[in-house]
């Protein structure tokens, strides 16, 4: 049984990030990361770009370590290899060929898978996920001869899929469960924004409508709604949001949720084992509660700040995340926790047809998040505000005014 003092499950940003804090300050010991996917790091930011997809961007700027990078720093890194148990007490993890390993202290960093459709039809060839490259790799060869496509769900994926699917003249049409797009997450004023952008460019919304089945023969050429519509596709791309695939630690009586729970510090309630990146749901020491965040700036960071504590540094992790969307002509913001509940107020502002909008979530007269459309030079000001606690009491009513600036 192979011995490795720092095991790393995940080679993605917050693993790789994680591996390079280590070596940083451990010159000596032993680092392995163990990765499901067959590549070495790259960028999954890029995936989603239409530029990357249409040959605009070459396809090597997609890598961001050279496979000698891993062995100028001593990193083990164990491709194509899937973790499928873990034993915590003898602090081992077996892998999908019978191999087990045995470590000093492990990052659970394996991020978020896409969640698959269960319908009839939907293990056919052209239905396809945009969550890795070789999903990526697989939707640029079909969009080279499809004609049209069919989008399942919204999202930030889905957004970009719809811009891109036009760029190359392919028809689109995207089917979401609620009344209006993004519904759960923007009022009435920010989904019309979003949702006259998509028309004017030729995206035809079906909304309030599910998929009941994929037809075809071996390759889907369509699908059936429950409604009994049927519609023509060369192409069906799911994206239905994701899951963290924890089944495969549950033995190890690790505490989990939506994602693995972790304290400030990163850490798990087992010793030894921290989680970071998209699979962590982490307290949150801003806003005082649990956060659930799947980007890539939160993401590296925590790599970072679990490496330092899993070396002996103890550093809580505090950041304002944030993540942002373009296509058809907007530029998609999201601040902090954006989320609506129980004792929290929403300060909206738009000009629909200038296709500006803000959403600010404030909490005992604080602002934790925000929600931004074409506003991109409000965003260093709202997170800075976050971050320090401002108190907006006696400027909450000035902020219902688009024109006004944070």
């Amino acid at each position: 049984m192979k011995q490795i003092k720092y095991l790393i499950i995940g080679g993605g940003v917050t693993g790789t990030t994680a591996a390079e804090t280590i070596r940083q300050n451990d010159k000596e010991n032993g680092i392995m990361i163990i990765s499901d996917e067959p590549y070495r790091f790259y960028s999954r930011i890029m995936l989603s770009k239409p530029a990357f997809f249409l040959g605009k961007i070459p396809f090597d700027k997609i890598w961001l370590k050279t496979e000698e990078w891993y062995q100028k720093n001593n990193i083990e890194l164990l491709a194509g290899r899937k973790a499928v148990k873990l034993d915590s007490r003898n602090k081992t993890v077996a892998l999908d060929n019978g191999d087990k390993i045995n470590y000093e202290k492990l990052l659970l960093a394996i991020g978020g898978h896409s969640r698959e459709l269960q319908i009839p039809g939907s293990d056919k060839n052209g239905v396809l996920y945009l969550r890795n490259l070789s999903d990526a790799k697989a939707i640029a060869e079909l969009v080279k001869t499809a004609k049209k496509s069919v989008i399942i769900g919204g999202g930030f994926v889905g957004f970009e899929m719809c811009e891109m699917m036009r760029m190359v003249g392919v028809e689109v049409d995207l089917v979401i469960r609620e009344k209006k797009f993004w519904e759960g997450v923007l009022d009435e004023e920010g989904s019309e924004i979003v949702e006259n952008s998509l028309q004017k460019n030729g995206v035809n919304i079906i909304r309030e409508s599910e998929v009941k089945e994929i037809i075809g023969g071996e390759k889907a050429d369509g699908i059936i709604l429950k409604s009994g519509k049927k519609i023509s596709a060369d192409i069906v791309l799911v994206s239905i949001g994701v899951f963290c695939p924890y089944s495969w630690i549950k033995d190890a009586k690790i505490e989990t949720s939506r994602g693995i729970i972790a304290n400030e510090y990163l850490e798990t309630n087992v010793k030894d084992i921290w989680t970071a990146g998209d699979a962590a749901e982490f307290t949150d020491i801003i806003s005082c509660e649990k956060g659930y965040v799947g980007n890539w700036a939160n993401a590296q960071l925590q790599g970072k700040v679990a490496a330092l504590n899993m070396i002996g540094k103890r550093q809580p992790f505090r950041f304002v995340s944030f993540c942002n969307s373009s296509g058809f002509g907007l530029n998609i913001a999201f601040i902090g926790d954006f989320k609506v509940g129980e004792n929290r107020e929403i300060i909206s502002a738009a000009s629909v047809e200038n296709n500006l909008y803000r959403r600010l979530i404030v909490k005992n007269n604080k602002i934790i998040g925000a929600i931004l459309i074409n506003k991109i030079n409000e965003v260093t000001t709202i997170r800075e505000v976050i971050e320090k606690g401002v108190d907006v009491l006696e400027k909450k009513d000035k902020f219902k005014d688009i024109n006004i600036k944070i």
